[in-house]
């Protein structure tokens, strides 16, 4: 059965603090996509923000990301005695430390009224999760330190988590912590129980590698290649491609995969598990590395020098698979791959990426109907953006592949004509990211790949006016290409 979605980060929705977050701006959009006959939304990873906001740099696979916690929310379940003023309501961009700043206050409020109550089941549940103490002692010392990377941090922290040795004086910051995941939780249970509920599929995005500066690796020291002061000796990244001439050097350390073979790929199989309680589909970024991944050393300036090292990924997903079986796991498997990479992709029959930028004068590329169609991802500019930046030959190409296709190019935006092209592929699905569906220009790009520039992740839509007035259009090509 054909099916279709949008892609539209949390904090890109409208709220009445500065960013998109668990609030009604969710169960609004959510309601959107419902009267458009859409199927899945798809976000980006929700975890702590890392270096440059980033969602791909979190401080944690298994916490959340507090900034989306709702206080409206917290106000309306009595932890919080008046309702907040709006803060930043119409902001297009994300102010991060603004926001923090603003609802810090509330978070502290709301936490001394949750301390006062007796806790719920749920809640004492929610503790023995194996993550949960050991981030909020993580997340604590961080703030202890000035929010400097752990292996910075003076000894007797640096060093807790081999002791795990009680810390009295921060008790109170650390079930501050606690708190705030705990309330993440529920919240977007919330969420996702509604959408559920209205016929929608909730996608997660689970970025391939985790930061070096994050409890992942602070916690599993000896399952990443560090030298003995905890630093990264080898690191990840993909070697030039068409996003970047000297390729990507993301910085994330390598994972020691003999080491998690050993112990039957326990990091892998919690954090997808972990994951798998959040979301009904799970993309896994730069799948690839499953199969092969790029080593690069740790004191090399790009990443056009490293090598390809194989992947015991048949051998993880053998442990994983049987333990999420209600689950389904979608492949990001972009760029410049080996045959090898398709097989074992096929092997689980996971559906890969179709991206229209990139594959539309492709003559190489093999359109299957197991797969996912999209007009761009988080890594692309908007459509109308990057027709913008397109030499006149290249527009002509791009509008006569349009046409072989059945598309009028006389009428309407680029943007209009590329999402109908990705509704009427044959792939199964086909998701259009929210700046596409709205024919928004290139200033609402939502990242640019290798760079650490203040506009990634940050561009908001203030209302959702503009995409309900799409519900009517958006809904009859679902129709009409037999999407619904």
């Amino acid at each position: 059965m054909k099916r279709a979605g949008i892609l539209e980060p949390v904090f890109s929705l409208p709220g009445r603090f500065g960013i998109g977050d668990f609030g009604p701006g969710s169960f609004e959009f959510i309601d959107i996509l419902a009267d458009a006959g859409m199927k899945i939304w798809q976000v980006l990873p929700l975890n702590p923000l890392g270096y440059g906001e980033s969602p791909y740099q979190p401080f944690s696979s298994f916490a959340g990301e507090t900034l989306y916690v709702d206080l409206d929310s917290l106000y309306e379940d009595g932890l919080l005695k008046h309702r907040p003023r709006s803060f930043q309501k119409d902001a297009v961009r994300v102010d991060y430390q603004a926001v923090r700043q603003y609802k810090e206050k509330y978070f502290r409020e709301a936490f001394r009224a949750f301390e006062a109550r007796r806790k719920p089941a749920g809640y004492r549940a929610f503790t023995k999760e194996e993550w949960v103490y050991p981030y909020a002692m993580f997340i604590t010392l961080k703030k202890k330190n000035g929010m400097v990377a752990w292996t910075e941090w003076p000894k007797e922290d640096r060093d807790w988590i081999l002791k795990r040795e009680k810390r009295p004086e921060l008790d109170e910051a650390v079930r501050y912590e606690i708190f705030l995941q705990y309330e993440f939780r529920i919240q977007w249970l919330r969420i996702k129980a509604y959408a559920n509920a209205r016929g929608i599929l909730l996608m997660g995005d689970i970025p391939f590698y985790v930061g070096q500066d994050s409890l992942d690796v602070w916690m599993n020291q000896e399952e990443f290649l560090l030298d003995e002061a905890g630093y990264p000796e080898w690191i990840a990244g993909v070697p030039p491609d068409y996003f970047s001439a000297t390729g990507q050097r993301w910085g994330n350390p390598i994972y020691n995969w003999a080491v998690m073979e050993a112990n039957g790929f326990r990091f892998w199989r919690n954090r997808v598990k972990g994951n798998a309680v959040l979301f009904d589909m799970i993309r896994i970024d730069h799948f690839r590395a499953f199969d092969t991944y790029w080593k690069i050393h740790a004191s090399c300036p790009t990443a056009i020098e490293g090598n390809w090292i194989e992947a015991p990924g048949y051998q993880l997903f053998d442990k994983l698979l049987p333990e999420i079986p209600n689950v389904e796991i979608v492949a990001e498997d972009l760029g410049m791959m080996r045959d090898e990479v398709y097989v074992l992709r096929d092997h689980y029959a996971f559906p890969g990426m179709n991206v229209l930028q990139f594959t539309l004068l492709d003559e190489k590329f093999k359109l299957r109907e197991h797969m996912i169609t999209y007009t761009g991802t988080h890594d692309n500019d908007t459509v109308e953006g990057w027709w913008e930046t397109l030499p006149i030959e290249e527009r002509e190409k791009y509008n006569a592949a349009l046409e072989a296709r059945g598309i009028r190019v006389s009428g309407g935006t680029k943007a209009e004509q590329f999402v109908r092209l990705a509704f009427e592929t044959p792939t199964e699905t086909a998701i259009v990211p929210v700046w596409d569906v709205l024919s928004l220009p290139g200033i609402c790009r939502i990242n640019v790949p290798g760079l650490i520039d203040p506009r990634n992740w940050t561009c908001r839509q203030p209302s959702l006016k503009a995409l309900k007035a799409a519900v009517p259009g958006l809904r009859a090509l679902a129709e009409e290409t037999h999407r619904i």
